[in-house]
This record gives structure tokens, C-alpha cells and sequence, in this order.
């Protein structure tokens, strides 16, 4: 570990975060690693003096008891200190953790002596890249940023020396006799199809500890920052304060463009004589530089359209206009629907609230060519110097009432009211 790089990686400092929403976190590097001083090889420490670590960093920092949480080959060391010192020990949380890390006739999940001895060579030889990232987060394998953060991560973490010494020391682990020993509240969580640890290890040991409660979830990688990190929060977060977080999304205004490409909804376009592949990707590209330009972002591109989220709206009528006149030399047909409104920011580059549903409504009102807009849009650009002509009230299932809508007028036509 490294206490410093930990934040430099969006997801991870996220997950730290989080966890200090509800708690004092404390953190540490290992002696021999990260931040803390470089020991001698044959000193780097067994399971007895990492737990008197924990002991030594919690006197210093003031904390009588805590709750352990630990990862992978942090889980039976935390096991092994919840055991020995349970007065010190509030609870006990192990993530994709194991019991023992060698096959053996009564523990066939763990790697054969000779694939350990792969893996150490695979260290030996490529440590300073991303060794390993395959199996512990197979979800961000492909990323490049990632791979570079991960593989400048282990180099900060441990030299290769130490990170093989530790390797070899941890393979020599079995706790498998202090596992019933545990007598605090003990969460034990593993991911159905963890591809560094199997699942099987983490079922193992919840079965070992006694009233131990083991929740499953659905994902492949190891790393608990990586994939779906809140399903894990919400059960550490549950077992220690007997609460469920909430996330409430964060709200922000916003207009909303809808642009619907009517020719491109139909499946045959991107094989008509029309419109080339080349052409229809030239055109998904323009749009996308339109949105760009106009400081909007982009949400969902589609075969049959486009939304996108503007902080202003008379931005975002003069990109739907800038998108048009692109549709109309190309041959496209287009129509576009906006409104603005208070929208929920949600994960992964995607919004929600009524906005959207509104915006959608509007835009599927609009005739070939036609840019619609509600009155909250036309009121909010009052003095830009954009005219409008009524188009008429129209009824939204989805909300009560009756919305009046207006047609942006082309550049250089008169409005008709």
C-alpha cells in the first residue's frame, strides 16, 4: 500500500471517502512498505508484529477500539488481532479474504506450490508494470490510466524484493485454527466470481468464525474500489452503524437537449444509397464537437438521436440550431426538444429526474426540422436575442397541467407572434 497514492486514483480515494462519511478511518502502510521506513528483507513482519503495529498506531493516534477492516491478505491478520485482543476490537469486516494460501488435500481453492512459485516469477520479471491486474480488477484491465496507476502503485508500494518476500511470507499463512476463536461482530464479504480469491475461500472462512454473517455480491474483480464499490459500503456501513446509507443524488440546473435523428431511427439507414457509414459517423462526430463547443455535455448518443446537458439555455438552443444546419447539408432530418430543470446527477456519466422526461416529450412534438422548447427555456433567454414563435399548449402525461411550447424561429425568419 501507499498512503499518499491511494487518492490519485479517482475510484480509490472515493471508497476511503466514503468510508470516513460514517467512521474515523485510519490508515497505515505495513512496515517495509509504502511510507513507512524500508526494513532488511529477512525484518519485514510476521502476523504477531504487524498486529502490534495495529496496537502501536492506534495508542498513537488515541483510539481504545476499533473496527478492523481487512483485504485480501489483510483478512487474517485482522482476524488473528480480533482474536487476541478482543477488547480492543469493536468489529471485524474481512473483503475477498482466504484462510490459508497453499493447496492442501482439505483446502483445494488455494494455488499448488508450483503456481505460487509462476506468480513469483512473474513478479520477479515484470515488477514495475501492472503485474496481476488481470485477476484483481479484471473490470479496469483494459484501461490504460489504470494500468499506469496500478503499476505505479506497486512500484511506490514495496521494491520488488519486498513485495516477493511478503508474497512468500503470506503463502506461509493458515489461520484456519484461530478463525473459531473470533468472538466479535464479524461481516465477511466476497464477489461470486473474484478471479484472485475464490469465492469459495471467503464461504470458508464465514463458516469458520463463529456467528459470522457473509454476504455475497455479484462481480469479478478483487479489489474492492474496483466495480461496484457501494454494494460492499452499504453492507460495511449497515454492519457497523445499523444503518443503510441513502445516496441522495446531487441536483444541479440544467437544460436539457433532446435531438432526434428521424432518418437514422430506421434500421436500413446504415445501409442506404443515402447516406454512407463514413457519413453517418462524420455526422455523430460533428455532433458531438457541437455539444462540445458549446460547453454542453454529452449523455447518450444513439442511433436515433442525441442528449445532451447544457448550463445554459441559449447555449443550447444555438448548439441544436449548429446540429441542424449540419442535419440539413447532409441530408439528415432532425428535430429537437428542450427544457430546463433541476436534474439528478447520477453514476457513470447519466442523469435523471423530470426534466429528461419532459425534454423527451417536447422533442417527439417537434416536426422535421423544428426546434420546440418549453416556456421555462424561452423566459431563462430573455434579452439573447433568440425569437420564438407560439406553438401551442400541449398535455404531458407525465406531469399535470398544460405546457405552452415554442418554435425557435431560423435566423433571419420573423416570428409569428
Amino acid at each position: 500500500s501507499h498512503l499518499e497514492y491511494f487518492w490519485k486514483d479517482e475510484s480509490f480515494s472515493e471508497f476511503l471517502r466514503r468510508l470516513a462519511s460514517f467512521s474515523r478511518l485510519i490508515l497505515f502502510d505495513k512496515r517495509g512498505t509504502g511510507l513507512s521506513d524500508r526494513v532488511p528483507l529477512n525484518e519485514l513482519p510476521t502476523l504477531e508484529q504487524r498486529m502490534d503495529d495495529v496496537r502501536c498506531v492506534m495508542e498513537a493516534v488515541g483510539s481504545e477500539r476499533a473496527a478492523l477492516i481487512g483485504v485480501s491478505e489483510g483478512g487474517p491478520m485482522s482476524a488473528l488481532f480480533a482474536a487476541t485482543y478482543p477488547e480492543r476490537t469493536a468489529a471485524l469486516v474481512m473483503i475477498g479474504t482466504y484462510a490459508k494460501r497453499i493447496w492442501a488435500p482439505d483446502y483445494q481453492w488455494a494455488p499448488t506450490p508450483a503456481e505460487r512459485e509462476r506468480f513469483i516469477e512473474e513478479m520477479r520479471e515484470h515488477w514495475g508494470g501492472p503485474v496481476g491486474v488481470e485477476e484483481r480488477a479484471p473490470s479496469k484491465a483494459d484501461d490504460p490510466l489504470f494500468r499506469e496507476w496500478w503499476a505505479t502503485y506497486l512500484r511506490m508500494g514495496a521494491s520488488p524484493g519486498a513485495a516477493i518476500a511478503l508474497t512468500k511470507m503470506n503463502a506461509e499463512v493458515d489461520v484456519r485454527d484461530v478463525l473459531p476463536t473470533v468472538r466479535v461482530p464479524t461481516l465477511v464479504l466476497h464477489r461470486t466470481g473474484d478471479k484472485c480469491l475464490k469465492v469459495e475461500e471467503g464461504r470458508y472462512v464465514a463458516e469458520l468464525v463463529p456467528g459470522a454473517k457473509y454476504v455475497e455480491l455479484p462481480g469479478d474483480d478483487h479489489l474492492p474500489f474496483v466495480g461496484d464499490q457501494g454494494a460492499i459500503l452499504d453492507e460495511i456501513e449497515e454492519f457497523l452503524t445499523g444503518v443503510r446509507h441513502k445516496r441522495e443524488p446531487e441536483r444541479v440546473l440544467a437544460t436539457v437537449l433532446f435531438a432526434r435523428f428521424g432518418d437514422m431511427s430506421k434500421p436500413a439507414l446504415e445501409q442506404s444509397t443515402a447516406h454512407s457509414p463514413e457519413q453517418i459517423r462524420r455526422f455523430r462526430a460533428q455532433v458531438g464537437r457541437e455539444v462540445a463547443w458549446s460547453r454542453g455535455r454529452e449523455i447518450e448518443t444513439a442511433g436515433e438521436g442525441v442528449l445532451a446537458t447544457f448550463d445554459g439555455p441559449a447555449r443550447a438552443i444555438r448548439c441544436a440550431r449548429a446540429i441542424g444546419e449540419c442535419a440539413a447539408r447532409l441530408g439528415f432530418e432532425v428535430r429537437a426538444g428542450l427544457h430546463t430543470g433541476e436534474c439528478d446527477l447520477l453514476d457513470e456519466n447519466r442523469i435523471g429526474g423530470l426534466p429528461l422526461e419532459i425534454g423527451r416529450e417536447i422533442c417527439e412534438r417537434a416536426g422535421a426540422g423544428e426546434i420546440l422548447v418549453s416556456h421555462t427555456v424561452k423566459d431563462l433567454v430573455a434579452g439573447s436575442g433568440l425569437r420564438f414563435e407560439e406553438r401551442g399548449a400541449e398535455v404531458f402525461d407525465i406531469f399535470p397541467g398544460r405546457w405552452q411550447l415554442y418554435k425557435v424561429a431560423v435566423q433571419g425568419e420573423s416570428p409569428g407572434r
